[in-house]
């Protein structure tokens, strides 16, 4: 596999095209492992909640809160460091901040008290964010951001069906803290895999000096992604929850996040496959309209088949959105700061649908979530509609 990242003009002559193929294919890789580290969330949100509410004994609010922390502390961190992309030494700061996430992430497996939990989600979001942002940033400047951004989404899929088939199972017989246990060993891996094979961003000489502000089409589809992932955070963080509150069973429940694991195999690929073959104008206006049907059934479906159906296809929506918005974003801007900001506009919507999402069953059931992803995917239609005018000036 050919990595799709610029390597610097330096010494890159003198190598043989073996050693240049290798690096490539290293760097790639780890380009897979930092992305799939630092959208851990993506991938564990039901879990997440679901050991906090379960192991924990904490209501949906507070469950939903301590992984709003989390997110919160990636949206402040990649607000940060988004806008300083193309002045931060990229291959020291992102193995630091998984490392840090990991140590931060042992903490949470001994911490017992509430407010010490939530501090030390903060601060792993802080350190994740980081990474996180400087990771989507490299892909940014690469030579065909869309399709990187469809590789690495390829490697989150296979993540996901490793990590749903495993966890519940070690959580079920360890306790609740192996949640954190797990989170810290992928943390370190991530930060001795990017630490060994990160690979360079462009020469500072190819990235344009001037960094005008963002225009408006950029702003607007950064808050259609935020939307996007409100409705994401706010229902995946309780599929688990509803299913066994309608008694389906944790048997048949855990049967469909792994069906989920292997349907996130395919979006990523088949956006590849059809960036040149599909508008991106049209993906992004459909997409939130599909994810608006789905969140309704789930919440709404008192039967397993159309709440197991639409559940293993949510997150597919997304992840197959996402990754024209990404090529659209790094289209119009060409500095790599909206993409380096991804962090945010995924974990801005996150953060909030966590803690928004417990608030409404707590107060009002599982039905009122439908009525909020209805809404949220007219605004995020809305602001794509700016994003797709753009896209097709080439602005």
């Amino acid at each position: 596999m050919k990595s799709e990242v610029i390597v610097p003009q330096g010494n890159s002559d003198a190598e043989s095209d073996d050693q240049s193929a290798l690096r490539s294919f290293f760097g790639t890789a780890a380009l897979m492992v930092a992305h799939c580290a630092g959208m851990l969330d993506l991938v564990a949100l039901p879990v997440w909640v679901g050991t906090l509410t379960s192991a924990y004994k904490l209501d949906p609010q507070r469950a939903g809160g301590l992984v709003s922390c989390f997110l919160l502390g990636i949206v402040l961190s990649s607000c940060f460091f988004a806008p300083r992309l193309n002045r931060i030494r990229h291959r020291i700061a992102i193995p630091a901040g998984y490392a840090a996430a990991a140590l931060v992430f042992v903490g949470c497996a001994i911490a017992t008290l509430y407010l010490a939990l939530a501090g030390l989600h903060f601060v792993a979001g802080i350190a994740i964010g980081c990474s996180l942002s400087l990771t989507h940033g490299v892909i940014g400047h690469s030579r065909n951001p869309h399709k990187l951004f469809a590789i690495v989404g390829l490697a989150l899929g296979v993540f996901a069906i490793a990590f749903l088939s495993a966890a519940p199972v070690a959580i079920a017989q360890q306790g609740g803290n192996t949640l954190f246990k797990v989170f810290a060993a992928i943390m370190a891996v991530a930060a001795v895999v990017t630490a060994v094979a990160f690979p360079a961003m462009k020469a500072k000489s190819q990235i344009s000096q001037i960094e005008a502000p963002f225009s408006k089409a950029v702003w607007f589809g950064m808050i259609g992604v935020s939307c996007m992932a409100l409705n994401q955070a706010m229902l995946f963080s309780f599929v688990l929850r509803i299913g066994l509150d309608r008694g389906f069973g944790i048997t048949a429940v855990t049967s469909v996040l792994i069906a989920l694991g292997l349907v996130n195999l395919f979006p990523s690929p088949l956006a590849a496959f059809l960036q040149r073959r599909v508008p991106a104008r049209s993906v992004v206006l459909i997409g939130p309209l599909i994810q608006r049907t789905l969140a309704l059934t789930i919440c709404l479906s008192s039967t397993f088949k159309p709440y197991a159906l639409a559940t293993a296809v949510f997150p597919a929506v997304m992840i197959f959105t996402h990754t024209f918005a990404f090529g659209a974003l790094a289209q119009i801007d060409r500095s790599g700061r909206a993409v380096a900001a991804t962090p945010v506009m995924l974990m801005t919507g996150a953060a909030i649908g966590p803690i928004l999402g417990g608030s409404v069953v707590r107060f009002l059931g599982y039905g009122s979530l439908g009525m909020i992803a209805a809404l949220m995917a007219v605004i995020a239609v809305a602001c794509f509609s700016r994003l797709a005018v753009a896209s097709m000036r080439g602005q």
